[in-house]
């Protein structure tokens, strides 16, 4: 019987299976390498996208920043303009007031009675004065409590004096200087 040795062909049969095999392992490595790669490729452009996008946003905040800051001095200087506004304003009211005190307290000095000085604070009105007798500084109290520029008069002291033959009474009265605005806010 003659013998058939298979083997070669099996064996040769088996090389290539393995050369394909290892050519299939190859190939799916390479793919495997390539899939990662692109991979990585298209995360990396996506990344760099990103980042731009976060500085764009970055110098827009920046920008936005200085903005409100700006806006925010502007704001303050307006305060401040509108307040001055305010008080120039209150100053130009508030201006004839003093020539209407004057002349009011020409106008309701009773006869027999002669101020020494006047002091202001506010609208508290220090009068410092000489009269011939207490019941003077009383008339000057009804007076100016009648007074559509002056009210509530307080004495803080009256002492009788005696100069020579003749009796005076020094006297401190306070009263409260009533403004002109109150008045025409109370006929509108």
């Amino acid at each position: 019987m003659p013998r058939i040795n298979l083997l070669p062909w099996r064996e040769e049969e088996r090389k290539k299976r393995q050369r394909d095999f290892g050519v299939a392992t190859a190939g799916a490595v390479v793919a495997g390498i390539a899939v990662v790669m692109s991979a990585m490729f298209v995360f990396s452009q996506m990344i760099a996208a990103q980042q731009r996008l976060n500085t764009r946003l970055t110098e827009e905040i920046t920008i936005i920043e200085q903005s409100i800051e700006e806006i925010d001095n502007l704001e303050r200087q307006k305060e401040r303009l509108l307040a001055r506004m305010e008080i120039i304003d209150q100053l130009q009211k508030s201006r004839p007031e003093i020539v209407h005190l004057f002349d009011e307290l020409v106008r309701q000095l009773p006869e027999g009675v002669y101020l020494t000085s006047m002091k202001q604070t506010g609208t508290r009105v220090e009068l410092q004065g000489v009269a011939q007798s207490s019941t003077r500084v009383s008339a000057l109290m009804r007076q100016i409590d009648e007074s559509p520029w002056l009210s509530n008069p307080e004495v803080e002291r009256v002492e009788t004096t005696t100069s020579g033959a003749a009796r005076q009474a020094e006297f401190v009265v306070y009263a409260r200087q009533v403004s002109g605005d109150s008045d025409q806010e109370g006929v509108q």
